[in-house]
């Protein structure tokens, strides 16, 4: 049976007795939780596995799987993160040591007063849910620092790459206006990344702004062929760049999508040197738009595809790689496209080599005041 009531969180009832879960499950309700219950042991497992509570109330005595039973089941299925409260009829100090020894965080002794009942109901979710929300912070802190130092290291390498050029002294003259622009250009860009991380985290309505904006894909492979066709040529990379023949907006902030692209561009100079890069768009599926990234270069090992997408994830043992990659840019990057409503994935190339797809919704057309 469950119960839905409210959203201050989801408890667990177990007892064999169908007149306590009636009594215990209209009591937590009109307080605004959801109550699921559960008449045995191996119901509360079954219901737990279906989606863990935010708190188990659990009867001690049962027939078959008594309290410690469904307590021991439980720690075989991982560290147990949700707090217990033990419900029973029994006064014995030994056998409330052993609950607490088992793991239980309180106990409500039958017959129960409904106000001790929900002060220590409310007391153990409020701290189970404040616990929650300070992991997901760190959680989000941490991907957002991860973000942050992966996507700026892009730009920065190529103000380094055009500095070391000119402080070499070995660039042709003509060539000097454009890596001043590049280094230019590359610095704006990292400030850029930076206030639209601050911007997101600081005010939802920026991320609420940044999703009705749009990016042309044509001024996007462009901006990808002119910031990296210096740093292409020194790896002996050819490009050719192939823009469709109509226009193709999608609905993605541009400096984002240069963002992702930009991981797809720079894992290609790392690991298919001297060889071709293909850019270009195309239409996916019907209301989506596809920009693609294809190299010659060695590809990913089939039977490591499946991993090519997680953190911190390194997919080439060969030392010619060691330190070029964190293991943390696709990983992102697909994030990044997901969040925007649209799909990044990898497909081996005939005769050799990598294709990555960012597909994302087309841009609806505006109409003219």
């Amino acid at each position: 049976m469950v119960v839905a009531a409210g959203n201050s969180g989801r408890i667990l009832v177990v007892d064999d007795q169908n007149v306590n879960l009636r009594v215990v499950g209209t009591l937590l309700a009109r307080q605004g939780y959801e109550v699921v219950s559960a008449s045995s042991g191996e119901e509360a497992l079954q219901r737990y596995v279906e989606s863990p509570p935010d708190l188990i109330l659990l009867d001690m005595m049962m027939p078959g799987m008594d309290g410690f039973d469904v307590l021991a089941a439980l720690h075989e299925l991982g560290p147990l993160q949700v707090p217990v409260v033990f419900v029973t009829a029994a006064h014995d100090r030994d056998l409330l040591l052993r609950a607490f020894d088992a793991g239980v965080v309180d106990y409500v002794t039958k017959p129960f007063l409904p106000e001790e009942l929900l002060a220590r109901v409310n007391a153990h979710v409020g701290l189970k849910l404040t616990r929650d929300r300070l992991e997901r912070v760190a959680r989000e802190r941490e991907e957002l620092v991860n973000l942050v130092a992966h996507d700026l290291k892009n730009p920065l390498s190529s103000v380094v790459f055009a500095a070391e050029l000119l402080r070499s002294g070995l660039c042709k003259a003509e060539r000097v206006p454009r890596y001043l622009e590049m280094i230019h250009e590359s610095a704006d860009d990292a400030l850029g990344y930076i206030h639209h991380y601050l911007e997101s985290q600081s005010d939802k309505r920026a991320d609420e702004a940044a999703s009705a904006t749009r990016a042309d894909l044509v001024e996007t492979l462009r901006w990808l062929h002119k910031r990296y066709e210096m740093q292409l040529e020194a790896r002996g990379i050819r490009a050719e760049l192939r823009l469709p023949e109509s226009a193709a907006q999608v609905n993605i902030h541009p400096r984002v999508l240069r963002q992702v692209a930009e991981n797809l561009v720079t894992n290609a100079m790392k690991y298919a040197p001297d060889s071709e890069l293909l850019l270009t768009a195309r239409a996916g599926a019907p209301g989506y738009w596809q920009l693609v990234v294809a190299d010659r270069g060695p590809g990913i090992p089939p039977e490591r595809e499946k991993e090519l997408f997680k953190p911190f994830v390194r997919l080439h043992d060969d030392p010619r790689y060691d330190g070029l990659s964190s293991g943390l840019g696709l990983s992102l990057a697909r994030r990044i496209v997901a969040r925007a409503g649209g799909q990044l994935w990898y497909e081996a190339r005939r005769n050799g080599g990598a294709r990555f797809i960012i597909e994302l919704p087309e841009a609806p057309v505006t109409a003219l005041a």
